[in-house]
């Protein structure tokens, strides 16, 4: 203990001794050491989170590695308690035959002792003390298996060992036995473990000893040094071939489990590029097991899967050719009819009332009915993938302009104001203007239509990326989920209200298409008797991902909170 002190003491003496260095120094030096540490530390964190990240996202997606890990894991745990097992059982097993050997050496030793004692009560006790334990220590033999001690029970005198290692010897009697053997006062045999000291180095050693007479002590020390080489040898050899039974487990599991997991893999591939389309993916089949009948269903099932979308995409088509025959034969009786329309209606003055009346409703009828063949053309054409964009650079605005001037004849009819928020600045954007025109138009009207006679704003802006349009009335509004429903083809909220307009109820889902097809959004909001806020976000550069919106969907006053007057519920919500 001094010695390591003195060596503390040498180590911080230098720091003790030296020159303090200038405050200015200081002061700067530790700034730059604590940011260089912090740096550091941060650098670490991360980096240790970023490892953690890792292992946890492997962890998560590999079927083989939690396999192998658990293998490993439990086969770790399953070596290290049979180990243990063995070990102990070892170990007891040694020691109980070195103690039943230690015990029946000094119980013989002990019967010596006290004969020599008995018949040599006269003479020099000392020399007799010491001739006994002599002649006992050499019945152990040359390769000395124990030392023997005798100690005095009473008096100053320090016992009678023989061999240079006398002090040795009678210091390694460790002083709770010999307590344990004075309490007793008989010849009972006890014993303990202690270490004999030599040399810088420790040995485990069993101390017997028992009472010789009321005055002396006898006790046999029992060197371990054998017992501990061959516990030392068991213990490494259990070691090894633990290692080497986990490592050939986790060989094991490795290679099981990827007998397993390989075919899963490539189910899931398979899977996977079926799902995108891929409809001829099939799995290759070996042999004739479970993994086997798994590729021969999955195939099956691909095969059937790919006869069904074949029979669906023939219907499909031949349900777009049919709709698209139909609305280009029924253009030319349409068209007959429509002149004889229009020549009836440029002499509905020479008829009377109700024959006037008729040929006004013909008219309108006639014209829906066009309307109709147009939006049914253009939903084909969509569906077909065939509808194309005629790209131009235009002013958004200028859309907005001529979409509210197509609806200020319905707005005048219904009382509708139509407000127009318009931005000082060009919004230039790249688009198909007649689809564009077509969107906002069906959105104006449809604004009208619904606002039950209250105000609709018109708003449009601009950012670096993107435009928008957004309508808004406060007429009757959208029922939760309804924003998504609206875009459906002849979709109506309430089917109870009659079109005063007469839409088609294609008009929205073919605006969601125009948008989608120029990589913009369409997108709807409304609140029960709050109204509704129509949104169209166009890119500025025509094939250019969308990321944002310059204007928000949900109108700033909701978002703050405030609410409007309910109005009455007569309003209709067009699809």
């Amino acid at each position: 203990m001094t010695a390591t002190s003195q060596e503390d003491v040498r180590e911080t003496g230098p720091e003790e001794e030296g020159p303090a260095p200038s405050s200015d120094t200081s002061g700067d030096d530790g700034r730059d050491g604590n940011s260089g540490l912090t740096r550091a530390y941060l650098f670490a964190q991360r980096a240790a989170r970023a490892l953690a990240q890792g292992v946890q996202n492997r962890w998560r997606r590999s079927l083989h590695l939690r396999v192998i890990s658990t293998t490993l894991v439990l086969s770790l745990l399953v070596m290290v308690g049979l180990s243990y097992v063995m070990l102990t059982q070892v170990r007891s097993g040694l020691l109980d035959t070195k103690i039943d050997t230690a015990v029946n050496d000094h119980r013989a030793g002990l019967n010596y002792a006290l004969a020599e004692l008995q018949e040599n009560e006269v003479g020099d006790r000392d020399r007799l003390l010491y001739n006994i334990t002599s002649e006992l220590t050499s019945r152990s033999g040359d390769t000395g298996l124990y030392g023997v001690v005798i100690m005095p029970s009473v008096g100053d005198e320090t016992g009678w060992a023989t061999g240079d290692e006398d002090s040795v010897q009678q210091q390694s009697v460790p002083q709770r036995l010999i307590d344990q053997i004075r309490q007793s006062g008989s010849e009972q045999q006890y014993h303990t473990y202690t270490s004999i000291e030599m040399e810088g180095s420790s040995e485990p050693a069993l101390v017997v000893g028992s009472e010789l007479t009321h005055a002396y002590e006898l006790y046999y020390i029992f060197p371990l040094q054998h017992e501990q080489v061959i516990l030392d040898l068991v213990q490494g050899t259990l070691a090894l071939v633990g290692v080497l039974l986990v490592i050939l487990l986790g060989l094991i599991a490795f290679v099981v489990t990827r007998l397993v997991v390989t075919p899963v893999r490539s189910a899931a591939q398979s899977a996977e590029r079926l799902a995108s389309g891929e409809l001829s993916e099939r799995m290759a089949v070996h042999g004739e097991d479970d993994l086997a009948r798994l590729a021969v269903s999955f195939n099956g099932m691909a095969g059937n899967l790919q006869e069904k979308i074949q029979e669906l995409e023939e219907l499909s088509k031949v349900q777009r050719q049919f709709v698209s025959d139909v609305s280009h034969e029924l253009r030319t009786p349409l068209t007959t009819i429509r002149m004889a329309g229009d020549l009836l209606h440029d002499e509905r003055e020479e008829l009377d009332t109700s024959q006037r009346r008729s040929v006004e409703l013909l008219k309108g009828q006639v014209e829906r009915f066009e309307e109709l063949l147009g939006d049914l053309l253009e939903i084909s054409r969509h569906d077909a993938g065939a509808a194309t964009l005629g790209i131009e650079s235009t002013d958004i605005r200028d859309s907005v302009m001529k979409a509210v001037g197509d609806a200020e004849q319905i707005a005048e009819k219904r009382g509708v104001k139509i407000v127009l928020r318009l931005p000082a600045e060009p919004c230039d954007a790249e688009f198909d203007t007649r689809r564009i025109n077509r969107i906002l138009s069906n959105l104006v009207v449809n604004a009208v239509e619904h606002s039950d006679g209250g105000e609709v704003v018109v708003s449009a802006a601009g950012d670096r990326d993107a435009v928008a349009v957004a309508v808004r009335d406060y007429g009757v509004g959208l029922k939760e989920g309804e924003e998504h429903l609206c875009f459906d083809r002849f979709w109506r909220a309430d089917y109870s209200r009659v079109r005063t307009t007469g839409g088609t109820g294609l008009g929205l889902s073919i605006a969601k298409e125009d948008a989608t097809l120029h990589g913009g959004w369409l997108q709807a909001w409304g609140l029960p008797g709050q109204g509704s806020r129509f949104r169209l976000s166009l890119p500025r550069t025509s094939g250019t991902e969308l990321r944002g919106s310059p204007l928000p969907l949900v109108p700033p006053e909701i978002a703050l909170g405030q609410n409007f007057t309910p109005l009455p519920d007569d309003g209709e919500d067009d699809g």
